[in-house]
């Protein structure tokens, strides 16, 4: 029996059950390609680096691929909006299919930096197009347990992608971290263009190509600065001064071509909900927390506690089994009783005792311990992705879909690389003051090189990782209480837009594709 849902003025056919499970199955599969391939080549660098040189350009293989994700997140969700669901999400999964198969056959390091390029430029779209489906074809009452599906996927991929990536690289080679993606992503890609039927949609209006490109812009400078900023360049130096500037002024850009734009690629409008915009400060914030957590805990755990590089994957999972699980459990509670505030500010409570109680690890911390706070700190986590979704998404207009599910995944990432950027300066820093010039050669040397060190060198190493953890997350639980100050400020699940008169679908505009 098929479902209705009303959606941009039509009540649309929904594929029967057994068809919209399979199509949200195959949309949570492109969302794990994209997040696998943010994690899974750590492990592979070093062969790949071997392999092909050119070591000077390390970190753009990684940059290169987040950089063009964050940038297009939002494009891919107006074009979501504007031109139909379905044919915008399979163009995101060929072009990121395609990404991927060229990367595997690079040939130099520079062709791979190129090659990732395209291959996150489709990544940018598999995240914002499996929620804008979600949130198209499911009703808000029964979004929750899609929603926890689609959170799992980060979890899944923050201790399956450093796993994947060894295993396949010792076993295979470092190329199928790559091939890996092409059978999983076609299956993906048949399943959608098949069992998916929506209504065509093509918008009459003008592609804000200017506003595209002053987004991309600002999102390119900010990652830029918390990438660069205190490592490669000093904060005062010229580079990262410039950045700053030019993302602030492309910000004001931005904003004037958008009052003046037809169809916005980030219409302004949005942002009148208090709702909308309380979630997008909340998810900015608690992705601050999140990721310099997640980046500093592995190495605590690898240095402080003795755990090789793949254990320290799976002693993440108790934050990750509290992430998923309480997400899981309280997406069904939050689409049922729309109780936003109340779960928000536990959320932000448990992430904030979470955080404080991972600053108290020291030397002599056991990982039963560590284990418990992870499982607090993720239970907030859970909370808080779910709560910032599900607001963003029911705040705003069955049109506006795509552009709300990907500006709440945008300022995520982003809080998130401003958290890794001041985390990382601080517990540098007090790695620095605690073992002075040696800090930065004993800084350089593996987990392995370390257990070589005499024990009072290696002592002193582990006391200071343990003192830098301390110190940064100390600092970055400042940032854990304004995010439950901020949760403060969000409502109950807001008013919904007046209905729009219904349209019955014939059946022959339902086989349609979108």
């Amino acid at each position: 029996m098929a479902h209705d849902l009303t959606a941009g003025g039509a009540t649309v056919g929904v594929p029967p059950n057994r068809r919209l499970f399979a199509v949200m199955i195959a949309a949570v599969v492109a969302m794990l390609l994209a997040a696998l391939d943010s994690l899974i080549l750590g492990t592979a660098m070093p062969t790949i680096v071997g392999e092909l040189g050119g070591l000077v350009h390390l970190s753009w293989v990684a940059s290169a691929y987040m950089l063009a994700t964050a940038a297009t997140t939002p494009i891919w969700g107006k074009l979501g909006d504007m031109y139909g669901r379905k044919g915008v999400f399979l163009a995101s999964i060929g072009i990121f299919l395609a990404g991927s198969m060229v990367s595997g056959l690079a040939q130099s390091m520079g062709q791979l930096i190129g090659f990732r390029v395209l291959q996150g430029l489709g990544s940018g779209g598999l995240m914002v197009g499996a929620l804008s489906l979600i949130g198209e074809l499911v009703t808000p009452r029964e979004r929750g347990k899609f929603q926890a599906m689609a959170s799992a996927v980060m979890g899944v991929a923050m201790v399956g992608g450093p796993l994947a990536g060894g295993f396949l690289t010792d076993h295979l080679g470092w190329r199928y971290c790559f091939y890996l993606n092409v059978p999983l992503g076609l299956a993906a890609f048949v399943t959608i263009a098949v069992a998916l039927k929506l209504p065509k949609k093509r918008s009459q209006a003008p592609i804000d190509y200017l506003g595209a490109a002053l987004v991309a812009v600002v999102i390119t400078s900010l990652v830029l600065v918390t990438t660069w900023g205190g490592t490669r360049y000093h904060w005062i130096s010229p580079v990262v001064i410039g950045l700053i500037a030019v993302a602030v002024a492309g910000a004001f850009a931005l904003m004037a071509v958008e009052r003046r734009a037809v169809a916005p690629v980030l219409p302004l409008t949005v942002f009148r909900s208090a709702n909308f915009s309380w979630a997008n400060v909340v998810s900015f914030l608690f992705g601050f927390v999140m990721v310099a957590a997640m980046t500093f805990l592995p190495i605590y755990q690898q240095t402080v506690q003795g755990a090789s590089a793949s254990s320290a994957g799976l002693l993440m999972l108790p934050l990750l089994l509290g992430m998923v699980g309480t997400n899981a459990f309280a997406g069904q509670l939050i689409s049922k009783q729309g109780d936003f505030k109340l779960y928000a500010i536990t959320g932000g409570i448990l992430l904030l005792g979470g955080i404080l109680l991972l600053s108290t690890m020291d030397t002599t911390t056991g990982r039963l311990e560590t284990g418990i706070y992870m499982a607090v700190f993720g239970v907030g986590l859970g909370l808080l992705m779910q709560v910032t979704l599900s607001v963003a998404m029911e705040s705003v207009e069955m049109k506006d879909l795509g552009v709300a599910s990907s500006t709440v995944t945008l300022t995520r990432t982003i809080g998130g690389a401003f958290g890794v950027s001041l985390a990382g300066i601080i517990f540098s820093d007090r790695i620095t003051a605690s073992m002075g010039a040696a800090g930065g050669a004993v800084n350089r040397l593996s987990a392995e090189s370390l257990l070589k060190l005499p024990d009072p060198v290696r002592e002193a190493y582990e006391k200071a990782v343990s003192d830098g953890t301390h110190w940064a997350f100390l600092t970055v639980s400042a940032v854990a209480a304004a995010t439950l100050a901020a949760s403060w400020f969000i409502k109950a699940r807001p008013k919904p837009p007046a209905a729009p008169s219904a349209v019955t679908t014939s059946a022959g505009r339902m086989g349609a594709g979108g």
